[in-house]
């Protein structure tokens, strides 16, 4: 039984996540797919624009075999810790023998090399950074010369760092080789548009793109040359009803939170440091909205995603602490199910079997299956956070609020 996994938000599934499956699949040789998938808040510190559960449906309707959550902690945070959670997710899993991921390179060797680089960062390199940092360059860019200095031999390679698809998969490596993980690793080109472009002129369009379309109110009809038939149904079946949720559907509740703590100190929360602190107290009287207020706080060298993540990780309470204890640890304490295909349960089967962490299908069985505080303070997290986008999808269009305990498994 051989297995892939892929690392995903699809938010929301398109043309070009069904071909990673379908490709993975042929790839690699797979049997099953295995899906780790962010939950109801991702990576560009924003709210999925649609509730994990119809997200998990439509990878189930296009491929995908068993569908698990990304916990939010990680689902939510830079390309490091996002990768580190999802990867050894997988790894902690006994069962999946690939992990398939796409790249504007397409070149596993090539980006294998330079994640061996990466790895090797020592003082001196950390060092040069912080002085690059503090002199206002960007990140990104303070990177590629500290590596240039320190890794000369890797100039040909360091424009891999421009792409983001790239960034993601450099660090999907790193992780497997920190875990010594026998996964092997896998990539394939990006399919069509680029990661930023928001443009819909093909049935290759990129997710940012049909976010737009969705967001600017246009008809599910205008990305339906985007979308798998099958999962265009789903959209229409939930469209108005559940979704699009956007982020400035979360501005009252975040003004709320931050109007609560504004003598505190903002530093308490993850990957939030003191300028930002000092300056986001400084603003706050300007505060309009999410979107509005991540444009007036973000800067040079602190670009609006990470100002998006900040307020984010302020807004669900995800705390520097919490994370310090996750990361030092296990990363991973247990494996949610969103859903699976009955054609998989020797998957599952195998997975019960194999698998060191709980598979939780119920929350209800959650207390008697994870003995880990960790794990247990990750999960009501999870919860937690859940619930906020439940009241903003109750708030917008009037409809019963879910609770976690009551939600079901996608079954296809």
């Amino acid at each position: 039984m051989k297995t892939v996994g892929i690392i995903a938000e699809y938010n929301p599934f398109h043309n070009g996540h069904a071909y990673q499956i379908a490709k993975a699949r042929e790839l690699t040789g797979a049997e099953y797919v295995v899906i780790v998938m962010s939950g109801n808040f991702v990576q560009r510190g924003q709210p999925a624009v649609m509730e994990k559960s119809i997200r998990a449906e439509a990878a189930l309707l296009c491929g995908a075999d068993v569908v698990l959550e990304l916990p939010v902690h990680y689902s939510t945070a830079s390309a490091e810790y996002f990768a580190s959670g999802a990867v050894a997710l997988l790894h902690r899993l006994g069962v999946v023998d690939a992990l398939c991921f796409g790249s504007e390179c397409g070149e596993i060797g090539r980006l294998s090399k330079l994640a061996d680089a990466l790895l090797t960062e020592d003082e001196a390199f950390k060092s040069l950074l912080k002085k690059r940092l503090k002199e206002g360059i960007p990140y990104p860019q303070a990177r590629n010369d500290v590596l240039c200095t320190v890794f000369p031999q890797l100039s040909e390679e360091l424009p891999l760092l421009k792409y983001p698809n790239n960034i993601l998969g450099l660090e999907y490596l790193k992780a497997l080789k920190k875990l010594n993980s026998q996964i092997r690793p896998y990539t394939m080109p990006r399919m069509g548009s680029g990661y930023h472009d928001e443009s819909l002129d093909s049935p290759y369009s990129s997710a940012l793109a049909i976010r737009e379309s969705l967001a600017a109110g246009k008809s599910l009809y205008s990305i339906k040359e985007q979308l798998p038939t099958a999962v265009h149904e789903l959209m229409v079946r939930h469209y108005e009803k559940s979704f699009p949720i956007l982020p400035d559907d979360f501005s009252l509740l975040l003004a709320y939170k931050l109007l609560q703590e504004q003598d505190r100190d903002f530093g308490v929360y993850f990957d939030i440091d003191s300028d930002f602190s000092d300056r986001l107290r400084k603003f706050l009287p300007a505060y309009m909205d999410y979107v509005s207020f991540c444009e007036t706080l973000k800067t040079k060298n602190v670009t609006y995603t990470k100002v998006s993540r900040s307020l984010l990780h302020i807004l669900l309470n995800i705390e520097q602490a919490d994370m310090n204890a996750f990361c030092a640890q296990d990363y991973v304490y247990y494996a949610r199910m969103l859903g699976f295909r009955k054609e998989s349960v020797p998957l599952l089967a195998a997975m019960k079997a194999h698998t060191d962490i709980p598979l939780l299908s119920k929350l209800a069985d959650a207390n008697d299956l994870i003995t880990s505080e960790n794990g247990r303070r990750m999960l009501e997290q999870d919860i937690k956070t859940s619930h906020i986008y439940a009241l903003a999808v109750q708030h917008k269009f009037h409809q019963n609020f879910q609770n976690e305990y009551q939600k079901q498994l996608v079954i296809l």
